[in-house]
């Protein structure tokens, strides 16, 4: 049988549900990813204003701010294995639907997909703290950096999926509900291996408390800045570059840059704070690193565009993970685990979706992007103030 855990999983099971949580983990950004690129043959196509399309980038991070903070009424309901399959068949609906119903589907399919990356975003950090909680550190390096890659892989492919194999942005963007599809299949079996446990308190109850804690609005400000600073790089790292006069080709290969360094630092980073009781250090070191990569960005003279774009990559995809793994160690159990990701996850990705506008607006008043620079420098150093009380080691 081999060892089991205190689920009463023995090594086996462990593992195949290890598998199914990474292979929704890979699903949970291939959907947003891959519009960016495509966002060009969409306009022509459609017609749309930049304002409109901006939509479909917000919309979702919009869904994930509002539907984070009500997942743990579905939880206490029905449990994390079936709310996790409810997202995978609302995902893959929403794929097919965002490329296939005109105009009104675009939208649609667009909301019902960040309904459905929400509840995993949220659930996985409980999930991991009832089944693998020995091993938190670890499991979150794994599941952030898949994540990551899955980011990286679509972005990266959609635009060639539309050209060269000529599936237009329709057939490209539909392309992910096959691998939601396949999570969907290896989900099913794992949804008995997970614990059902009696919810202790009312969601209503739940909130008031957590809501009070000083500590969890310093974990959401800390989540949400380092979702702000991560969807202002996707949206105009390649505006910046282009306007200190590299090409557009040059552009898109220094956003791939960072999501690649992303990984590296989204699988790293977690099972180093994961070993440590305390995690401040590594909280204080990723600033310190972020604030010099800024500051070589700012100054075009000192060139080594690869290295401050590869270490900014790198520190927000490890800050990411961190901010993941933090939500794990600060909760006492399951329940309060996924609590405590829905009102982190719900204020984060609120703060993050202003992020790409509040820049862009400072770009259309200033026409300097050093402003918007020296905005994320500013951000940074509020991070570090929150981080250092949330890197501390205590419980909610």
């Amino acid at each position: 049988m081999g060892t089991q855990d205190s689920n009463g999983l023995n090594k086996a099971s462990r593992t195949l549900l290890l598998v199914g949580v990474l292979f929704v983990a890979i699903n949970l950004r291939p959907a947003l990813s891959s519009i960016g690129p495509l966002v060009d043959m969409i306009r022509a196509d459609v017609g749309l204003s930049e304002t409109l399309l901006g939509l479909l980038t917000t919309l979702p991070l919009i869904a994930f701010g509002i539907v984070s903070t009500i997942t743990p009424l579905f939880t206490k309901r029905f449990g994390i294995g079936n709310t996790l399959l409810a997202a995978l068949i609302l995902l893959t609906l929403g794929i097919i639907i965002r490329s296939s119903v005109g105009i009104f589907g675009l939208y649609l399919g667009t909301i019902m997909l960040g309904i459905a990356i929400a509840f995993g975003n949220v659930l996985i950090p409980a999930l991991i703290k009832r089944n693998f909680p020995h091993k938190a550190g670890f499991v979150t390096s794994l599941y952030s950096g898949i994540m990551s890659l899955g980011a990286a892989i679509a972005a990266g492919l959609s635009f060639p999926l539309a050209v060269e194999f000529n599936l237009g942005w329709r057939g490209s963007l539909s392309v992910w509900a096959v691998l939601a599809v396949i999570a969907l299949i290896i989900w099913i079996p794992n949804i008995k291996r997970i614990n059902r446990t009696v919810p202790s308190r009312s969601f209503k109850e739940a909130m008031k408390k957590l809501s009070g804690s000083m500590l969890v609005w310093k974990m959401a400000l800390y989540m949400g800045l380092q979702s702000w600073a991560f969807y202002v790089i996707l949206a105009w790292l390649p505006a910046i570059l282009i306007d200190r006069g590299f090409d557009a080709s040059y552009a898109g290969w220094m956003l791939s840059l960072s999501q690649a360094t992303g990984i590296i630092g989204a699988i790293a980073i977690p099972v180093w704070a994961g070993s440590r009781k305390d995690q401040r250090l590594i909280i204080v070191s990723l600033i310190i690193i972020e604030v010099i990569a800024l500051i070589g960005l700012m100054i075009p003279e000192l060139g080594m565009v690869e290295l401050w774009v590869g270490l900014i990559g790198m520190v927000l995809g490890g800050t990411f993970g961190l901010a993941l793994l933090l939500i794990v160690l600060r909760s006492k159990d399951a329940e309060t685990a996924a609590e405590l990701s829905g009102i982190v996850q719900s204020i984060g990705y609120l703060i993050a979706a202003t992020g790409p506008f509040i820049v862009g607006l400072i770009y259309d008043l200033t026409d300097t992007w050093n402003y918007a620079l020296a905005l994320l420098v500013a951000v940074s150093v509020i991070k570090l103030i929150m981080g250092i009380d949330v890197g501390k080691d205590r419980k909610v």
